[in-house]
């Protein structure tokens, strides 16, 4: 293959949302020639912020929305300024007890006012000290794990040997999740919101043998050793401009506008990396190409045949309120509820019925999700003017929905009146009353289901994790396809692929998913090290 200078790369990276422009501020700050080639008019991915609605002005994060997953060493080590704040309040669950409204309040600043409220809940203190004892547990797992994430990949010897608890390590890596949660939980609210963090992205069950749900349940509990949900002050799209910023300063080359058709090569030379964009047709040579891209989209792009097609579960929907609504519990205040985790429908035996609902092809009749507001932590993403008017952003992402739900047409509107019935049955009046109208007259209100999370950011089958995640160490396998052996770079990092001149820098890597950063970095350690050696 015959390049000029000027086409050829140390490294071009595929794709420029948020562990692609990780990856290519590393590669960049290391001294190499870095292009980041993005589909989209503009980078970030799902970690964006936008003024969905016409004469509104919020800035939304439309798609994902919530932090807990960036290391703050790779916060450090790339000179962000952003700014993550805590949220005093963790969750609120509404019920009903003795036909009376009531909830469950959990207040990370308070754990005096949250113990009263288990015990107004549940009648007694056993829930609280289950509660209290699982979450000790589970902190303590996560201040083992999660440095290993920006390390070289442990075996599953090595990191159980670090965690050094073996009923946690047969609770969270061996044994179903609904085992362990059946065992300490007596509640069934209780239940169901331990079991949330099983189930977010991820569409299957308590008890799957697969132990899908324990994985995803051990990405929600470890982010930064805490397992603490934070928020983005100026929405998510802060998070990817700083970002893209500090891969600019860095000296990186970023084309939006720019759409990759192939990548080619036999990995013993320099890969060739097609695309097109308005003006026509290019390629470049890159020694590596780090793709932030899906597994399945992958495979297209080398031509290769693709792994199953993962499956999204999820349906977005992003509101702006004029105020926030009353609750049917009359001890909760509104400003508490909605500043953490909103839990709807979500007890531990309607979970399940809506995952049974949904995998024999029916939309759930009550339909799980949970909100939060982002601007009651966060008023910086609202304009002077909305501030004056004390609007309010809502934030709901609901659960149990995926893609083969919505072949009809008329499916998502289905599914969007289910799922604000459910919010209506808590409140104390219809959250229609309470939401604001842009500049034509309409509801601030718009929901993304997983075909539309394929058509708008290219997600396989809307899976915002690019496919099912895995646990953070090895297995038997080399790396995701197969690789050049269990000694390569990529393999060591957890981001090896079919070809050694190709890495997988996104979410489908070994320890993907969620707005972490985790991949970019590992995959920019992996290249910088076979850089390094000239290979």
């Amino acid at each position: 293959m015959a390049t000029n200078a000027s086409s050829r790369y140390d490294a071009v990276i595929v794709g420029g949302g948020h562990n692609g422009l990780v990856a290519a501020a590393y590669l960049a700050r290391g001294g190499h020639r870095v292009l980041v080639l993005e589909r989209l008019a503009r980078t970030g991915g799902a970690a964006v912020s936008a003024a969905a609605f016409p004469g509104v002005d919020a800035r939304l994060s439309r798609y994902s929305y919530l932090v807990s997953l960036l290391p703050a060493k790779v916060v450090r080590e790339l000179g962000l300024r952003l700014e993550l704040r805590r949220r005093r309040i963790s969750s609120y669950t509404p019920a009903v007890r003795d036909g009376k409204p009531t909830g469950l309040l959990v207040d990370a600043g308070d754990p005096g006012r949250t113990g009263e409220s288990f015990r107004a809940l549940t009648g007694s203190d056993r829930e609280w000290q289950a509660w209290r004892e699982f979450y000790g547990t589970t902190g303590r797992v996560a201040e083992q794990v999660f440095p290993t994430l920006t390390e070289p990949l442990p075996s599953r010897t090595e990191l159980r040997r670090r965690i050094g608890d073996d009923a946690a390590w047969t609770a969270l890596f061996e044994r179903p999740l609904g085992e362990t949660v059946e065992r300490t939980f007596a509640d069934d609210l209780v239940r169901g919101v331990v079991l949330t963090d099983a189930l977010i992205g991820t569409f299957t069950h308590a008890h799957d043998p697969e132990l899908r749900q324990n994985r995803c349940f051990l990405y929600h509990v470890i982010g930064n050793g805490t397992g603490d949900w934070d928020v983005p002050v100026g929405g998510m799209g802060a998070v990817t401009d700083a970002l893209a910023g500090a891969a600019l300063a860095a000296g990186a080359e970023i084309r939006t506008g720019h759409e990759v058709t192939a990548i080619a090569g036999d990995g013993r030379g320099d890969a060739e990396v097609s695309y097109r964009h308005a003006d026509g047709e290019g390629t470049v040579a890159a020694r590596r190409v780090l793709v932030n891209a899906a597994p399945a989209t992958l495979a297209r792009l080398l031509g290769t045949a693709p792994e199953p097609a993962p499956e999204g579960a999820q349906l977005k929907v992003n509101m702006v309120l004029r105020r926030l609504p009353r609750l049917r519990d009359p001890g909760a205040d509104p400003r508490d509820a909605f500043a953490g985790t909103f839990h709807i429908a979500e007890g531990y035996r309607q979970l399940e019925t809506a995952y049974a609902e949904a995998a024999a092809g029916r939309m759930p009749s009550a339909p799980p999700s949970e909100i939060y507001c982002h601007t009651l932590t966060d008023p910086s993403i609202l304009g002077p003017e909305a501030v004056r008017q004390g609007l309010q952003t809502l934030t709901l992402f609901g659960l149990h929905m995926p893609a083969r739900l919505f072949g009809d047409p008329a499916a998502k509107e289905r599914a969007l009146a289910a799922s604000l019935a459910q919010l209506d049955a808590v409140l104390a009046e219809p959250i229609a009353d309470c939401l604001a109208v842009d500049a034509d007259g309409r509801p601030c209100v718009e929901a993304r289901t997983p075909p539309e999370l394929e058509r708008e950011l290219g997600l396989p089958g809307g899976h915002i994790f690019h496919r099912d995640l895995a646990f953070p160490f090895t297995t038997e396998e080399p790396g995701p396809g197969g690789g050049e052996g269990s000694g390569t770079a990529a393999a060591r990092w957890g981001v090896a692929t079919a070809r050694p001149d190709v890495l997988l820098c996104g979410a489908g890597a070994v320890r993907g998913g969620g707005v972490s950063g985790v991949p970019g970095h590992n995959a920019a350690r992996a290249a910088l090290e076979d850089l390094a050696r000239g290979r």
